[in-house]
């Protein structure tokens, strides 16, 4: 697929594919496009050309309610919490806009929080949460869905270092136990290369690079456009 703003291509002709019970990491430097991606994945955007397909079916032209009743959430670099309610409460909005009933939608809250370290909080007001709690709590709604599929956009921004292995628990959770596929970007690469299976890089809004963790530290083209050679050396 390919976007383009105003003459400004801020996507050409990539092509990613997410299969279930994978991991796949999608990184590259400010301004590459992976926003831009991931809104026309999930239907805040529309490609200037190609489709968006899930599942075998052409879904370019559905909205981000219809794609996430068929299996595909996604989390955002800004809270969509409804601040006013409950971080128990924001959980079970998202379980209930999915179809689940209240008894189901109130177990699922219960047990995301306990799993993402939220359950301490349950009670208190969207709106008190600190970021990175925020970006938690953003996760927990997605999968409150039960999704085939999940995007996850940049979840370990605000998160202390402290906190990485639970919210990489998380992830592995998703595709191990749940059997969803998960797109993961994030700045983190530490976190990236411990739990994906593969990696795409952007770069001007091109993919550069496709391949394992491994095969990606090994891509000079990668190492030059975002990686550096230190990153390369320290993650190796």
């Amino acid at each position: 697929m390919s976007r383009s703003f105003e003459g400004v291509h801020a996507l050409r002709e990539v092509t990613l594919e997410l299969g279930r019970r994978e991991v796949v990491g999608l990184i590259g430097p400010n301004g590459a496009g992976k926003s831009t991606l991931v809104n026309v994945l999930s239907g805040f955007d529309l490609p200037t050309s190609g489709i968006v397909e899930l599942e075998g079916r052409d879904v370019t032209r559905w909205s981000p309610s219809r794609r996430g009743r068929h299996g595909l959430a996604r989390t955002f670099q800004h809270s969509h919490a409804f601040r006013s309610l409950s971080v128990r409460e924001n959980v079970e909005v998202a379980a209930l806009g999915v179809g689940a009933v209240a008894r189901e939608a109130r177990l699922r809250a219960t047990e995301l929080l306990e799993t993402l370290g939220l359950a301490s909080q349950a009670e208190a007001t969207a709106e008190t949460l600190a970021q990175g709690d925020e970006r938690r709590l953003g996760v927990a709604r997605a999968l409150a869905t039960r999704p085939r599929f999940l995007l996850l956009d940049e979840p370990a921004a605000g998160l202390p270092e402290a906190e990485l292995p639970e919210l990489a628990d998380a992830v592995r959770g998703v595709r191990d136990v749940q059997g969803a596929g998960v797109l993961l970007i994030d700045h983190n690469m530490a976190l990236i290369m411990e739990i994906c299976d593969r990696i795409y890089v952007l770069d001007q809004g091109r993919a550069l690079a496709e391949g394992t963790p491994q095969e990606i530290r090994a891509n000079l083209d990668v190492t030059a456009a975002y990686l550096g050679e230190s990153a390369v050396h320290e993650e190796a």
